[in-house]
């Protein structure tokens, strides 16, 4: 655990990607199995130990320290296992380390039960060091930036072998990894994934930054504001994977079912909506369906999903991904028919005389479902990654309002000291401050100072980690789009709302009422 430890240190005072890939070839070099593959899928998230939970860290940390210490040590430190690793007691005679491993195994083994006690003798054998590295271990959370992608770029550097063979090989191979370190230094072949319903790489677009683009060469379609997945059915199985190469089969019951082809297919997975007379429903709606591992029937009923396929990239056995863009289009077409119209459908290309002709064509696209453009160059192979000249994905120009900060919460990790995550609103026709969205990103690490600043100053109520703030800052918050919702007080929930400018110069009465937002909704 002390290599764990000091790896977790080190990437979180190390803001270089290149130096954090560094930190992460030398410890997957000379980490041994099945350590570094504990602690390399640890950092990526993709962990999760069911009887181990914050509160069940909480209640017990409360059998060893003064709660009241707890509560105000940890509205301080902003983080509950950075909190219990500096409060938990050092105990005598602790053992000299605990290795990834072995606390993987316990915390698997634990039941609800059984965890308190597994996870106390765990701490006991550890320094305040190590006890963060396993609490983080068990609770996930890291927030050290490192991504999956990192992470397998990393493993590829370490042993010299293509990233693209480390990223199909990943998802199909759980933690702790063995057979993918066997391959990587050469003690075993590539493992044999022709029984599995494994992940491709996706490709990935560019953002449009040229003024025209020759639709001679390239295909145009909308780009559809759902969450990019990939189905695969292979070994007599069915898979969903969203665009990291997470699994979310669990939550798509019905989209499994109904897809039996030998064929792997991406496309835009979307819920349809009464509003929509049957067509794709805003993304507020397809939320309703997200991050759940089963779905009631009521679920099912009320937010019914479906794909907007986009592409096919292997069908009956062949691989089609070597082929332009043309001729796996030509495919898809006549493969679509195949599937259950009620969960499956065709992404269209969008018939434009020219770019000007596309362009006005995306300034007067406000459906819901719609956020830009897709422009793939006909001639194009499926390569993973985003490759120069391929793809290009040109968005809608992002909406804009004037809001005024309501509270503010403190960030986690690099920004635990800060107050960084913002909840802000707008004015009802009475007069009521009503919040209609909530952001974290857009701002600079000057701006974030001011900002930070700004709170502390300006606190009007402590609500646990939450500040209420005077309503006299006025943010500018750009979002992609905005749709009713029925889960907040506003009646509005914003799609990826960030802060475009720090408006001091506006008085906050002068802010945006909710009733322009609403003729905004989509």
């Amino acid at each position: 655990m002390k290599a764990f430890a000091a790896l977790i240190d080190r990437l979180i005072y190390t803001r270089s990607r290149n130096s954090k890939l560094a930190l992460l070839v030398d410890y997957l070099r000379h980490t041994p199995d099945p350590d570094r593959g504990w602690a390399i899928a640890a950092l990526i998230e993709s962990l999760d130990f069911p009887a181990v939970k914050s509160a069940m860290v909480r209640a017990l940390l409360a059998t060893r320290v003064d709660e009241e210490l707890f509560r105000l040590s940890r509205h301080f430190v902003g983080d509950t296992a950075e909190t219990a690793a500096l409060l938990w007691p050092d105990a005598p005679g602790a053992q000299a380390d605990l290795t990834v491993a072995a606390a993987a195994d316990a915390l698997s083994a634990a039941t609800r039960a059984t965890a308190p006690q597994i996870l106390a003798s765990l701490l006991d054998c550890l320094d305040a060091d190590g006890r963060y590295a396993l609490l983080k271990l068990a609770l996930g959370g890291m927030r050290v930036g490192v991504s999956a992608r990192l992470a397998k770029q990393a493993f590829a550097q370490a042993f010299a072998v293509p990233v693209d063979d480390v990223e199909e090989l990943w998802h199909a191979i759980p933690p702790p990894y063995a057979p993918l370190f066997a391959w990587g230094e050469g003690r075993a072949e590539r493992p044999d994934l022709a029984d599995v319903a494994f992940f491709r790489p996706f490709m990935l677009a560019h953002p449009l930054e040229e003024t025209t683009v020759d639709l001679a060469e390239y295909a145009a379609e909308w780009k559809w504001d759902g969450i990019r997945v990939q189905i695969v059915h292979g070994g007599g199985q069915t898979r969903i994977y969203s665009r990291g190469g997470e699994e979310i089969s669990g939550a798509f019951p019905e989209l499994v079912a109904a897809f039996d082809q030998d064929a792997v297919i991406d496309g835009e997975l979307l819920v349809r909506g009464e509003a929509q007379g049957g067509e794709a429903a805003s993304f507020n709606s397809l939320q309703q369906r997200l991050g759940r591992k089963t779905v009631s029937k009521k679920m099912l009923a009320d937010y019914p999903a479906f794909v907007r396929v986009y592409d096919l990239l292997a069908i009956d056995g062949n691989d089609l991904r070597s082929l332009p863009w043309t001729e796996r289009r030509r495919q898809l077409e006549s493969f679509v028919p195949r599937l259950d119209d009620s969960h499956f459908d065709l992404s269209q290309v969008i018939e434009a005389r020219d770019f000007n002709d596309l362009a006005e064509r995306r300034a007067g696209a406000r459906d819901a479902a719609i956020e830009g453009v897709m422009l793939k160059r006909r001639d194009a192979p499926y390569v993973p990654g985003r490759r120069a000249g391929l793809w290009y994905k040109w968005k809608r120009d992002p909406l804009t309002a004037d809001c005024v900060m309501m509270y503010a919460q403190r960030g986690n990790g690099r920004r635990a000291s800060f107050y960084s995550d913002y909840t802000f609103g707008c004015w009802s026709d009475d007069g009521e401050l009503l919040p209609v969205g909530k952001a974290y990103s857009g701002f600079t690490d000057e701006e974030l100072k001011w900002l930070d600043k700004f709170v502390r100053d300006n606190t009007l109520n402590r609500f646990g980690p939450v500040r209420e703030i005077e309503k006299s800052l006025v943010l500018e918050v750009a979002f992609d789009s905005i749709h009713s919702s029925k889960r907040h007080k506003s009646g509005l929930a914003m799609r990826f709302p960030r802060i475009s400018r720090i408006r001091r110069d506006k008085p906050a009465e002068e802010a945006d009422r909710i009733a322009a937002l609403l003729a905004m909704v989509t």
